[in-house]
């Protein structure tokens, strides 16, 4: 009798053990607390509010990064850009797809910055509300002269890549290179990123970009499908459906 008692008890004990275990894994308790994650949003091209230079396009930026364990990650967005006679800007923000798949890459929010009434009117896909603020953007882009940057933080050097032709317009094609001294983003060592533009002088706006950082990959911005015309006149107004919040 002792000798099963001996026997009976560890396998008891391993029951409720057991047991704790499986009630622990179902527990309605949370585990962690909340993770905002992280979020990366790539800027297209700058328009400037120009009045007097009109054009539409279709802007494509491809995102190409290699993660650690060596892998590739690539991924891309399509969106409309506008500008009309007034200087009127419309753009669409989209959700980036994998670049192999056939997906096409959501539609989130538009942006209307008019320069007239100096107002910016976001519109949200989900949920088909717009939300107005100023706009008040400069019409003129000073360029940072070339040497060295403030507070000893690195250096910037550009040059020129020649000219070529993006659908039909001349374009102007420079490299810019910037240097960081260990440090200033908490580097170990000097960080070197790349950027070509190829600029054109007649609408006054990169047609096409490629950013090399190490931290963010590389980064490909082109516009094209290009038209010289006005473009249409509902683009600059609340699309149908859609409202101002509190109205």
């Amino acid at each position: 009798m002792r000798l099963l008692t001996l026997l009976v008890a560890p396998l008891l004990l391993s029951c409720t053990l057991l047991s704790g275990t499986l009630i622990a894994q179902e527990s309605d308790q949370p585990s962690r607390g909340p993770d905002g994650g992280t979020q990366t949003r790539v800027e297209g091209i700058s328009v400037l509010p120009l009045p007097g230079k009109p054009f539409s396009g279709r802007s494509t930026t491809e995102w190409t990064r290699t993660i650690e364990d060596g892998s590739v990650i690539k991924i891309h967005l399509f969106a409309m850009v506008a500008r009309d006679s007034q200087g009127r800007i419309y753009r669409e923000r989209h959700h980036f797809v994998p670049a192999d798949s056939n997906r096409e890459s959501e539609l989130t929010h538009i942006t209307i910055y008019d320069p007239v009434s100096h107002t910016q009117t976001e519109c949200s896909v989900q949920t088909h509300l717009c939300n107005t603020r100023g706009y008040y953007a400069p019409i003129t882009f000073r360029l940072r002269p070339a040497g060295p940057l403030p507070s000893g933080k690195g250096s910037i050097s550009r040059e020129s890549i020649g000219d070529d032709a993006i659908d039909g317009l001349d374009v102007v094609g420079s490299r810019e290179t910037i240097s960081l001294n260990p440090g200033v983003v908490g580097n170990s060592q000097p960080l070197i990123s790349t950027r070509e533009f190829w600029y054109s002088p007649e609408l006054q706006v990169n047609l096409a970009i490629t950013r090399k950082d190490p931290r963010e990959g590389t980064q490909v911005i082109l516009v094209d499908d290009l038209s010289r015309g006005d473009p249409d006149r509902a683009l600059f107004q609340i699309p149908p459906g859609f409202k101002l919040e509190g109205r």
